[in-house]
């Protein structure tokens, strides 16, 4: 499903910052992986490579056979759009747009999508999260896991084969964590949605399958948990 070699990001010119020094690893088709490391580990930058937001200095990513620098600046567009999901720390809802308008979003500018009842479509990713009741309310109107898990049926709208998430938890109090992480740990069971999630709370291990520990932008472990633990 994904694959990263040797990559490297380096930032600046004349003071050089070194984010990643050259990592590598796969991820399977249907795995809860979760990114973890302090700050400043480099966790983020490498979901940003991946998710391409971001061009790495050196390496390489594939992404379902693709070999992501070689896609022009449109087919990338077009490849995030329709084969990627992303789920961010700041919710980003319209605040001008109710829930069900929110999450039909990305289907309006998916030329793909063309013909598929959006608004049936947002309304099936709201009842998924359990927000079916929630669907004309604004962001005012919800709480910060409500938005989140807003964010969450938005990313699934266009079935990506990967969902990013990047620290989807660090804004929310306990009980929405455990409620958005139990979301992800269904979504990643019931339909084998493949998730890629960055964290810097070891508790959120529990979740995964596959645990990756970067440290000053190297890979400090990479472990699969067999019978309930990481070997």
């Amino acid at each position: 499903m994904l694959k990263v070699e040797n990559v490297t990001r380096t930032f600046g010119t004349k003071v050089l910052t070194h984010a990643l020094k050259g990592v590598s690893f796969e991820i399977k088709k249907g795995e809860f992986v979760i990114i973890m490391g302090k700050s400043g580990s480099g966790k983020s930058t490498l979901l940003h490579q991946m998710g391409l937001l971001d061009t790495p200095t050196s390496g390489e990513i594939y992404i379902a056979d693709k070999n992501i620098k070689e896609l022009s600046t449109g087919q990338q567009t077009e490849f995030r759009l329709t084969t990627l999901g992303y789920i961010f720390q700041e919710y980003a809802i319209l605040p001008e747009l109710t829930a069900i308008e929110n999450v039909y979003l990305p289907m309006m500018v998916n030329t793909k999508s063309e013909g598929t009842p959006k608004s049936e479509k947002a309304k099936e990713m709201l009842e998924m999260v359990d927000l079916g009741h929630r669907l004309n309310h604004y962001s005012n109107e919800l709480s910060g896991g409500e938005q989140q898990r807003v964010a969450i049926a938005r990313a699934l709208i266009n079935s990506p084969q990967i969902l990013f998430a990047d620290e989807p938890c660090a804004n929310l109090d306990t009980l929405s964590t455990k409620t958005v992480l139990g979301l992800l740990e269904n979504l990643n069971k019931s339909i084998g949605q493949t998730i890629v999630m960055v964290s810097h709370d070891p508790d959120d291990q529990r979740y995964a399958d596959h645990v990756i520990w970067l440290e000053d932008g190297l890979i400090k472990s990479d472990k699969y948990k067999i019978k309930g633990e990481l070997i």
